[in-house]
Parts: C-alpha cells; structure tokens; sequence
C-alpha cells in the first residue's frame, strides 16, 4: 500500500512526540511508536522498562496493543523512532506478524529522518502465523 508523504510524516511525529514519555531510567533508550490503523486512526506508545527486566514492554507493543484495545485489527503502517533508527526487537515483530505481514514499517531517528522502509515480512521472515496453528473447527 502506497501512502502519502503527509501521513508519513504525521506517523513518524506521532512517534517523536510518544518518546517523550519513554520510561527508560535502566537502559536510557528511549522509544517511540506509532501505527496507522485501516480506520485512519493513529496510535501511539513509548516503552515501559521495570527492574524486573522481562516486565519491561516496547513502544511498538504498546502502540499496538492500544490499537488492539480500541477494537482495531487491520494495521497499515508502523513507525519506530529512538536516537540511532534502532530496529525493533524479535518479540515487537512477532506481535507486528500478527497484524499482517505487508504492514509497512519506518525506522527513524530522534529528527525524525527515516532510515529504513520495510514490510514485517522484510523484518520476520518465515513469521510463525495463525496460519501455522491446526485447524480449530
């Protein structure tokens, strides 16, 4: 899906101005996301670190899983910024696989530049999907 560069840019702000509120007081790398859902609705998330480092959660999780929330299931697009365009971890593309495989996704750095412009399927190759599950009927 082809999208306009004003949305783009309004996604990627929309990530820039989640990472403000980044929990990071361990790792000090703070993350912002945002995805555009197929309703036209942006949605935000930063990450949320614990001391108990496992109950940690990323930005991109958390932008999804407030979409998921709000009753949406058809995800366009996904923006990722942090200070170097880090890429997002192996949990964050599971959880983006299981909302579609052409989901396009942007890395970006703290100005907001897009480095990267991927699919999930660029980032999982070989995803294990709902597809993969024996048939429940």
């Amino acid at each position: 899906m082809k999208i306009d560069e004003q949305t783009k840019q309004k996604l990627v702000q929309a990530a820039i101005q989640a990472r403000r509120w980044a929990y990071a007081p361990y790792s000090k790398y703070a993350v912002g996301a945002a995805v555009l859902t197929e309703s036209g609705k942006i949605y935000d998330g930063t990450n949320i670190e614990n001391a108990a480092y496992p109950s940690s959660i990323c930005a991109e999780r958390v932008a999804m899983f407030k979409a998921a929330s709000e009753g949406e299931r058809h995800f366009i697009a996904l923006t990722v910024v942090t200070d170097n365009a880090g890429m997002p971890c192996g949990a964050c593309r599971q959880v983006m696989a299981e909302f579609g495989l052409d989901m396009l996704v942007w890395i970006a750095n703290e100005k907001g530049t897009i480095t990267r412009e991927l699919t999930v399927s660029d980032l999982l190759p070989g995803a294990f999907t709902g597809a993969d599950l024996p048939d429940q009927s």
